[in-house]
């Protein structure tokens, strides 16, 4: 079986922070959900989560619905459309710091309550959000980030590595959407959002012409959910490393820490810092490729067990429930026969 790409999947309670301000408003969301293929079941299922298309699909969805690129968050919207004029914006930019400088006045136009500032000091630069000191919700400074480092990344066709993240937000209960997405080194409930990133990136050219920017904004908003996420962590490398064989032929923790020329107890450390173990990472896998596959609708739930390292279906079923709190049919597109 050739490997998929790991895209990854997105928590359930993320997906309750796209919709919150639709449902403020009391929209329907029958058709959006439906449009992202998100069964209504998952909602009610703490521990579920959705494929990274079903959420880039859901932000679109919920875009046109609202007429807001920016979930709603904000109380002024960020119109449809916003999002591709800032890019046209940019292109003729040379370096990426004045590209982020006319990026974030773009941004300041457009979003009344949080804006960003650049700022350098030493080797780093520092892009710091303000927000009128009113403690916002952490999904409207992640969201942000999300545009303004996803945007970054294309404009010099690679991605830009964070230092650090810091939140004037609490910490969620699950932080990992956060952790794959941005960078290990993350504070809540710190005195000012902020990011953090070496201050060699502002002299980089600009890579993006008006030729390339149809294709971006076609993939987008699922290349910036996806395409820059953080890929430098110890986390990231297994489960590119694994990605490479079935589950079957996945090696125990200490043929693993072989591979990666460390002990096994060095493994075990620098795992439990990023806050997971080699079971977890390899339950976790399995989970999000299961749901990669139950999306995609092309195969049956037998198939996807087979393929997922299960020889019995039904400790598929078990396993997945476990994992996620629903059956293998709530992800299920079409009707196959299992």
């Amino acid at each position: 079986m050739t490997p998929l790409q790991d895209k990854g999947t997105t928590s359930i309670a993320l997906v309750h922070e796209a919709l919150h301000s639709a449902r403020q408003r009391q929209l329907d969301l029958t058709a959006a959900l439906a449009n992202a293929d998100i069964d209504s079941q998952l909602l009610d299922a703490p521990k579920a989560r959705v494929s990274a298309t079903s959420f880039a699909r859901l932000w679109v969805e919920i875009a046109d619905l609202l007429d807001d690129e920016f979930f709603g968050i904000d109380s002024h919207p960020m119109r449809r459309g916003s999002f591709k004029l800032m890019c046209h914006a940019l292109l003729d930019c040379r370096t990426l710091g004045q590209a982020l400088q006319r990026m974030l006045s773009f941004l300041r136009l457009v979003l009344d309550d949080i804006h960003g500032e650049l700022q350098v000091q030493d080797d780093l630069a520092f892009i710091v959000v303000q927000d009128r000191g009113v403690l916002r919700r952490l999904f409207a400074y992640g969201t942000w980030f999300i545009l303004v480092h996803g945007l970054s990344c294309w404009l010099v066709n690679q991605r830009i590595p964070l230092r650090k993240l810091s939140f004037r937000a609490a910490r969620p209960e699950d932080q990992s959407d956060y952790r794959m997405r941005f960078c290990e080194d993350i504070e809540y409930d710190a005195p000012a959002t902020m990011v953090s990133f070496d201050k060699k990136f502002l002299d980089m050219k600009i890579a993006q012409s008006p030729a390339t920017v149809g294709a971006f904004l076609k993939e987008s908003p699922g290349s910036l959910l996806v395409k820059y996420r953080n890929d430098d962590s110890l986390s990231a490398q297994i489960r590119r490393y694994l990605r490479g064989s079935s589950p079957e032929k996945w090696p125990e923790r200490g043929d693993l820490a072989l591979v990666l020329h460390m002990s096994n107890s060095t493994l075990q450390r620098r795992l439990q810092a990023e806050g997971t173990h080699y079971q977890s990472l390899r339950d976790d896998l399995r989970r999000d490729m299961a749901i990669d596959l139950l999306s995609r609708g092309d195969m049956t739930v037998t198939q996807v067990a087979a393929a997922t390292g299960f020889q019995e279906t039904s400790a598929f079923h078990r396993a997945f429930k476990k994992w996620t709190g629903v059956s293998p049919g709530a992800y299920r597109r079409g009707h196959l026969e299992e």
